[in-house]
């Protein structure tokens, strides 16, 4: 069976933090679904656009309505974006996926403010990091780090737009050895020094 991801978009979601995971992960071969979450509880047409925070416009995969509650998925991904990750963070959902995806041990990705959704969906105290515009937010709960990227358990939490790459070749890492990480950067040409 293949490694599946399913990550979610929404109005608002940093565009970077979204593609650079998804071309990430599926250049390492693991089967990524983008699930588009909405505002509120208005039924999303299928197939739903993402106008994403510079304006980029992503066609998602599917819905968060379409996604079923039982799927399990191996990596389920929060990217920021402020608008964005408010939305996934205020969405029952998103949250009941999350800590599903938590409590049966797979791996859950946060991402710039994307980590808020640490805190809204009720994960225990751990260290974790974000970006340094949702500190105050995190800090009194979790055990907060300025590292680009943070591994607690199987929560992996990231900074922003730059340090997508590390936090998405870390999933790679965590999911399918150093040896396929590695198979996945040469290709992609990183500056040396830089990855």
């Amino acid at each position: 069976m293949p490694i599946t991801a399913l990550i979610f978009i929404a109005n608002g979601t940093e565009e970077m933090e979204f593609t650079i995971a998804y071309d990430t992960l599926t250049r390492a071969g693991i089967k990524c679904t983008s699930a588009f979450v909405g505002e509120g509880h208005q039924s999303t047409p299928s197939p739903a656009t993402a106008s994403c925070s510079r304006g980029v416009k992503i066609i998602a995969d599917t819905t968060l309505e379409s996604v079923e509650k039982s799927s399990n998925f191996d990596v389920l991904i929060v990217p920021g974006g402020a608008k964005g990750a408010e939305t996934m963070s205020k969405s029952k959902d998103v949250q009941d996926l999350i800590r599903s995806q938590y409590d049966a041990k797979r791996i859950v990705g946060m991402i710039c403010a994307g980590s808020l959704a640490a805190l809204t969906s009720g994960l225990p105290s751990q260290p974790l990091t974000s970006h340094p515009s949702v500190t105050n937010q995190l800090d009194e709960k979790f055990e907060y780090r300025d590292d680009s990227v943070v591994v607690s358990g199987n929560l992996v939490t990231s900074r922003g737009p730059g340090t997508a790459f590390p936090f998405s070749l870390k999933i790679v890492e965590i999911l399918l050895g150093k040896e396929k990480r590695e198979e996945v950067v040469g290709p992609m040409v990183f500056p040396k020094g830089t990855i």
